[in-house]
Parts: structure tokens; sequence; C-alpha cells
């Protein structure tokens, strides 16, 4: 007993001693950096002892899957991110009051471990409001049933829960080791979030709420700044931020504040039925480059990656699906060019001017024209009195030259210099003196998105493959299934009472649908009075949001989409008893504004039923029976464990288009790595899963056909209105399916329809880069790489200034033909190249031997290059357009 005792407590040491090492390599792995510290003062955000200029990227975490993050992370980095910043999104961490979900697309601390294990930073706005075009501003519904509270204000109801969730987040981060001063990655946080928009409408009480909500947030020692966005009075341990299009003129509340960009907006979310804003990359890049020429020091792109509203997220009311936002990284994860490419220029441009920005605590402003100006950022130098060929090895110089003038270029003189700057732009100067880049000199390529490849759609059923032509277009489907979704009841789980009820607090957002059912007798006198004075009865209902359906024993008569507006519906009735159905559906839920808790949905004021013989009848007042959702929903027949409860028939051409009707099919995974897209513009609205997983709302609502520029002109102050695309076309078409919610083959594919499309015509497509160009010309700057910088030497050294024309391909993809190439006086833009009076004869076998089944390729500008100078005395410019293609050699087997 003696020896088994000691083996036993010997091998009890080594399993403590184990189990501690295990634990000290977890915690190990936890630390990204070398602990260190972060602080502010009036020029900058200190991090780890340094001023820094700051860029940060936009990524909302639930907006993309786990299995995309570290791409869209590596794609910030490459582009000249210092930080990620992203929300806390309080509705998907906590869906049921004291039940909280960290897993799958809200792991919180797998997504800020990915952040700091890239060598990235992290800006954490917990807020808990976040706006962003979210379901209900973030918050969870149900918040609005705690008894006595307001939101966002002196109430101490909401205090309590807000507080909960905000040291919830916080005790997380610290646990898990990731405040910076503990080797992780988040060096600032955000409390509340643009609250100066509305805090006027809580006037004293307001301002009560955003000294309570920082001095809150200060006392749960986080060690770390925070920030509030859009807050003029932000209490002076709180920085206070600027949102915009534009914030080069924002000054914080206090000169202890650094100046910071929360939120440039680089493009614009859209609504059903509205036009895609689009914010040329020039205009981006001059509004960036003019924050930092100002004083900032901190910028953050929002969004950098946009991502997809998957689930029922989207906000609003009516926003669409996707939320790619036109930002650098697009929806499905794929580089946005030329807008990644130049800002990716800029960025660099500006970390060559870094050691001169942080060392001076404010510019020298120089005058240059009547609109154009330069900010110069110098140490222990006399500016006036710089020697340009002196040894500057101990002075740090920096300059941005600009051009605010939105029509007329200008030529300035600097230090005794020429420089040419074109309308609307900054040019950069690291070492005061040789401009590395301009804002509107765009080197970087563009890419066309394509979707390409139809996929059929196919199962594993029996019914007859079926074929059909429409418009020449061929498309193939095997075995589509369909089941009717119950119109009214459904279920015992309803209930009647006097009264219209208010939408949520039936559904609890639970499901978008409800379901408002009475019944009206009508009598023969009626039928005579109605036919008597040729009249018909009509419903009305003095507000209501946002789909309305209305059935009389059990057919659709009419339907009415809108915010809060009026309604007022024909209808007719037989005589007898009529079931009267109002179906009530929610499009995201207001996410923006004071009181939106008090927003609500379904109906408002009275609804009543005038012409009939003894008056109107005041249905506000009669007795309504109540069904929340779907059967389809409650059931779950969109899942693989449940689908096939659902009692599916054999769809046949005749049968379409159907209202209110389930689908189901099966497809195979594409082969490759290109993002996958759900083709749905043959449908009308409703919800759609693959595998279980919601894809999210669709609806091909179209865009006005007018409203849209021919010419996008990137000069001048942008607004979200300007430069629109897609007009006379449905908003949205294609729903990103991605590749880590597919299976090699039999993916399910279900579809809830309520207005009559055809999933005959659905569609299964691959998204990705097919066509990029480039036009480089010698009068552009060499590529940003070239120049170096030796520490903080001002010193500038470059070797070789021949610019570069440079084209790369999607990942896993290669330039499998040239389509144009011409150095020399080229014509025209990406896709519409044609040549000059001058071409150099060389330019198709130089561009193709340096690039043909290469990923990526770069071609020197200049007369050497191309074997001779093709017309002596001008200016020449290269203009390549390529094609790319999948490395695998599959891509022809995915077309139909």
């Amino acid at each position: 007993m003696g020896g088994s005792r000691s083996r036993g407590l010997v091998e009890c040491a080594l399993i403590y001693v184990l189990l501690v090492a295990i634990e000290v390599a977890q915690t190990s792995s936890a630390n990204m950096f070398k602990p260190f510290n972060v602080s502010y003062d009036h020029r900058a955000i200190i991090v780890d002892g340094k001023r820094r200029m700051l860029i940060s990227a936009g990524i909302h975490y639930p907006r993309a899957t786990p299995q995309m993050w570290p791409d869209l992370i590596a794609k910030s980095k490459e582009g000249g991110a210092d930080v990620i910043q992203t929300y806390a999104f309080w509705n998907g961490h906590e869906p049921v009051r004291g039940q909280y979900n960290f897993a799958g697309r809200y792991d919180i601390v797998k997504f800020v471990k990915l952040v700091g294990s890239s060598g990235l930073y992290l800006h954490l706005r917990i807020g808990p409001y976040v706006c962003a075009e979210w379901n209900f501003g973030g918050f969870p519904v149900w918040l609005r049933d705690v008894p006595g509270i307001e939101f966002r204000t002196e109430n101490v109801p909401f205090k309590e829960e807000m507080q909960r969730f905000v040291k919830k987040i916080v005790d997380l981060m610290r646990e898990e080791m990731l405040f910076s001063w503990q080797g992780g990655p988040i060096i600032m946080l955000q409390i509340e979030n643009e609250y100066g928009d509305v805090e006027r409408s809580f006037g004293q009480r307001g301002k009560e709420y955003v000294k309570w909500a920082s001095q809150m947030a200060l006392d749960l020692g986080t060690g770390v700044p925070w920030v509030m966005c859009k807050q003029p009075d932000a209490p002076d341990n709180i920085i206070n931020a600027c949102n915009g299009f534009y914030c080069d003129g924002f000054k914080p509340n206090s000169y202890n504040k650094p100046v910071l960009w929360t939120e440039n907006w680089d493009g614009w979310y859209t609504t059903w039925g509205g036009r895609l804003p689009h914010r040329p990359a020039e205009d981006l890049a001059f509004a960036v480059a003019r924050f930092f020429q100002r004083g900032g020091s901190f910028q953050n792109y929002y969004m950098y990656f946009g991502g997809t509203n998957f689930n029922r997220t989207s906000g609003g009311p009516f926003d669409i699906t996707s939320y790619d936002y036109d930002a650098p990284i697009d929806e499905y994860g794929l580089l946005s060019e030329p807008k990644w490419g130049h800002l990716k220029d800029l960025h660099a441009a500006i970390k060559l001017c870094e050691p001169a920005l942080v060392a001076a605590d404010l510019p020298q402003y120089m005058k240059l024209g009547p609109k154009q100006e330069a900010h110069v950022y110098h140490v222990d130098i006399d500016i006036e009195g710089l020697n340009l060929t002196q040894d500057r090895s101990e002075s740090r110089c920096s300059a941005f030259l600009a051009n605010i003038d939105e029509r007329k270029a200008a030529a300035v003189t600097f230090l005794g210099q020429r420089y040419y700057l074109p309308p609307w732009s900054v040019s950069i100067l690291p070492d005061c003196r040789n401009t590395v880049f301009n804002t509107a000199k765009v080197g970087a390529q563009t890419s066309v998105k394509m979707v390409d490849f139809d996929l059929p759609l196919f199962g594993h059923f029996s019914a007859q493959k079926q074929s059909m032509i429409h418009n020449g277009v061929s498309y193939i489907s095997k075995s589509w299934m369909t089941v009717k979704e119950p119109i009214g009841v459904w279920s015992e789980n309803i209930f009647t009472v006097q009264g219209i009820l208010e939408h949520l607090n039936v559904t609890k957002d639970h499901s978008d649908y409800l379901w408002y059912i009475t019944r009206i007798y009508v009598s023969d006198d009626d039928i005579a009075f109605w036919e008597e004075k040729e009249v018909r009865p009509t419903l009305t209902i003095d507000s209501m949001r946002d789909v309305l359906r209305v059935f009389i024993n059990g057919k659709l008569i009419g339907s009415v989409i809108g915010h809060w507006v009026k309604v007022v519906q024909p209808v007719q009735f037989i005589k007898g008893y009529n079931d009267l159905l109002l179906l009530s559906q929610t499009v995201g839920l207001q996410n923006y504004g004071a009181f939106f808790e008090k927003d609500g949905a379904g109906f408002r004021g009275q609804i009543k039923l005038t012409g009939f013989r003894n008056g109107d009848i005041d249905l506000s007042k009669s007795s309504w029976t109540y069904q929340v959702g779907l059967r389809g929903e409650f059931l779950n027949i969109y899942t693989v464990e449940e689908n096939e409860k659902a009692g599916w028939s054999d769809l046949t051409l005749d049968a379409i288009p159907t209202t209110f009707s389930w689908y189901k099919t099966y497809f195979n995974s594409p082969d490759g790595t290109e993002p996958v897209a759900l083709d749905l513009g043959s449908m009308g609205k409703g919800q759609a899963w693959v595998n279980g997983h919601h894809i999210g709302r669709y609806w091909t609502l179209v865009a006005p056909k007018d409203g849209c520029q021919r010419i996008c002109d990137y000069r001048g102050p942008y607004n979200s209105d300007k430069c629109t695309t897609n007009c006379g076309k449905p908003t949205q078409s294609w729903y990103h399916i991605p590749r880590s919610w597919l299976q090699a083959s039999d993916n399910l594919l279900v579809i809830f329809e309520e207005t009559g499309g055809n999933p005959f015509d659905v569609s299964i497509k691959l998204r990705s880069a097919n066509i990029i160009c480039g036009q480089v010309s010698e009068s552009h700057y060499p590529p940003l790489w070239k120049w170096s910088q030796s520490d903080f030497n001002a010193s500038i050294l470059i070797n070789d200034t021949t610019p570069e024309l440079h084209l790369r391909c999607d990942d896993e993809h290669v330039i499998a033909s040239i389509k144009f190439a011409s150095y020399g006086t080229p014509q025209g833009s990406c896709q519409k190249f044609s040549k000059g009076n001058c071409h150099a004869p060389s330019s198709f076998s130089v561009v193709s031997e340096a690039c043909l089944g290469r990923n990526s390729c770069y071609i020197g500008i200049s007369n050497t290059v191309f074997g001779s100078d093709p017309c002596w005395g001008i200016v020449k410019t290269l203009a390549v357009e390529a094609r790319c293609m999948s490395s695998s050699n599959n891509v022809g087997a995915l077309q139909l």
C-alpha cells in the first residue's frame, strides 16, 4: 500500500506540473506582444512610450465567418493598417438575458487574438450601443422589456444593464490577457457611440448620462484610453473623436487630447430599392491626407471590410443584407481596386512622414496660393531658411502640399521648388523636397469584379431533370421541391385578446412575421348598400411599418411598404363571416435616433373599416387572434436535421410563381477557392438558408432608373448621393455563401418566398476579379516600397526613380491573357482602352513576357524597358488590360 501510495503521489505531482505547464503555455500564447502601456497627449496616442500615427481598419467580426478573419486581417495589414477596429455586439453576445454567446461568428476572443497574433493593435468599441445599421442598434430586444427602462439616458434600469454588459466584455478581455499592459493588442476602448447626435433630445438627463457613462468606464480600470465619438462634451479624461466624410478641421474639446477620426465613411450603406453609393479612391485619399496634414493622428476606415448582415441582423429599417460599404475589401473578402491599392500607397507615404509628424507638436502653415497651402512638420530647423542641400541627419522635415480648388490644377513654389498640384489633391513630401504620393494620381490597378459560371442546382431526388430556355440562357434544375406556408393560424401557441398589440411586444423579434386575425360579419344590407352606392369598403390604418400584407378569407388582396405610413386599402367581402388577416412584417429594426426603443413595429393609431351601411367599424377594439412567425421557421425546415419533416412535394413548372411557399434543392460546392454567391434575381422577397445557415433576407426591389452619374467626378466634397451606381437594377441580387458553410456535395438550399418567384432560375455563381487593368505614366512616382528611411532620419533615399505598373490577380489565380497593352499615348479607360498616335510595337510582347502565367507582375515605365522611345518629347503612358483565371485546371468544368 505504501509503495502504491508513493507512486500515486508522484503521478499526481507530475500531473499537476503538467497542468501548470499547459496553463503557462496557454497564457503565454495569449501574449502577442511584450506588455506595453498606452497613453496620449495633445498630439497623438502614445504606444509603449512613443507617439504614433495610426491607420485603423474597421472590421466587424459577426459580418464574416471565423474562417475569413485571418485573411481579412492579413489584407488589412498588407494594406498598411496598424489597428483593427470593431464594435462589441450586445444582442449577438446576450440574445437572452444572462445567457451569453461567444461562439462562431461571435467568438470575439478568437478575433482579438487573431488581430494580436498578426502584430496589429485593436480598438474595441464596446458602446454598447453600436448603430452600425445593425438590428436594433446592437441592443438586445429583451432590453426594452425591462420594467421602467429608457435607453441611453439617466435611467437606473438602463444604466444597470449597460454597466453589466460593459463590465462583462472588459472582464472577458482582462481574463484573456488581451489588454496592452498584459501583452495583448487592445490599445483603446470606446464607451457610447455618437451620443452627441441625440443628447439634446434628453435634456439635462442626457448630460448626466454622459458623465455617468464616462465615469463607469474609467472605474473599470482597463489601463487603456477611452474614447467617445461625436461627443463634444466628453469629460476631460475621455477623448472625444470625429466621425464623418471629412475630419481635417476637427478639434477635440481640450488641448490635452489628440485628434482622432474614429469613422472615416469610405462608402455608405444601402437600403432595398436604393442605388449603390460609391466613394472615389481619389477623394478618400484626399480626406485622409488632409486629416494628417492638419494635425490628425489616428484615422479609422468605416468600413475597411463591411461584410454581410447574415441572419436578420440588418437594421434600418430596410437595410439590405450586403454591408459591402464600397470598402477597400469587398463583402466577399476580395480587394476592391483601385481603392485598396491607392490607400496602401497613401499609408506608406504617411509612414515615411511619421518621424516628423510625431516629433513636431504643431505644423507650420504656409499659404501657397488662393486655394493652395502647405503644412510643414519639422524639428530643430528654421523652415524659411532651410538649406535643402545641407546634411539633415539631425533634422526631421515632412510636408503636405494641398490644392483644395475643386476644378483647377495649380503650380506652386515651395522652398524654392515648383510643384504641380492637381485639383482637390494633396502631395506628400516626406523630406520636404521629394513628392512620393499625390492623392489624385492613382497608380494602383483597377479590378473588375465578375460573377461567373452559372452552376445548376441539383439534388438527389427522383424527379426528372427539367430544362428551360429563357431569353437564350439555359437554366437546368433537378428536383426543386416545395411546401406551402399556412396563411394565418398554424399552431396551438396562439392567443386572442381585445385590441391591437404592438408587434415587438408579441414577437420579441424571434421572427419578422406576426399575424393579426379577426372575423368580420357582412350582412345583406351591407352588400346592397355597396351595390347601390357603387362603393367598396376600405381598410384604413393610421400608421404602420415595415410591410403589411392584407388577406381576406386566405387570399392576398394587397400589400403596403413603408416606415410609419398611412394605409388605405380597398377590400371586398362576401356575405356572412369573413376572415380578415393582417400580416405585419419587420425588415430590420430601428438602429438610430433618440427613443428608438419606443419606435416598435406593426401598427399605430386607429384601425377601422369604412363604407359599411351602419357606419365605420373600429377594429382597434375588436377581438384579434395572434400568431407569431411562420410554421416553417418554427419547425426548422431549413435545417439539415429537420427539413425532411416538412412534407415536401415535387415542384412543377406550372406551379410557379406562388406566394408564401418554401422551396428546397441541393447543389454541389463549386471547385476552387473563389467566393460563392447565390443569384436570387428571379425571386421576389423572402429569406434563404444553406445547410441551415441563414444567409439573410432577400428582396428584388429595383433602384430608380435615374440619379446615377455617367462619370463620377472625385473633385469636391463627397456625400452619399454624389457617385451612385446600379440605377434601374435590383439593389441586391447576389448573396454571399461563405465557403466554410459548404460541403463537397449535397448542400441543402432552402428558400422562403413571400411574393412569388421562379426558383428554377436560381443559380450559384463564383465571384472574382477576372479583369484587371493598369494605367501608369512617366509622370507617376516610383513605387513607395523603393523609398527607404533609416530610423528617424529625415533623409529619404531612393536609387531608381522609374515608375512601375503593377498587376495582381486574386489569390490562387494567374494572369491568363493580355487583352490590351500599349506604351505610348493610349486612350480610354479599363475595358475601353485604344491605341493612340504613339505606340511602342514591343508593348504586347514586353507585358506578356513579364506577366503571363504569374499571379502578379510589374513593368517599368521607361523607354529602356520597351526598347526605344516611341515618341520623343511626349510623356508616355503604359495601359494594360489582362484576364485572370483560376490556377486550377477545373475552371471549365464549372460552366453550364
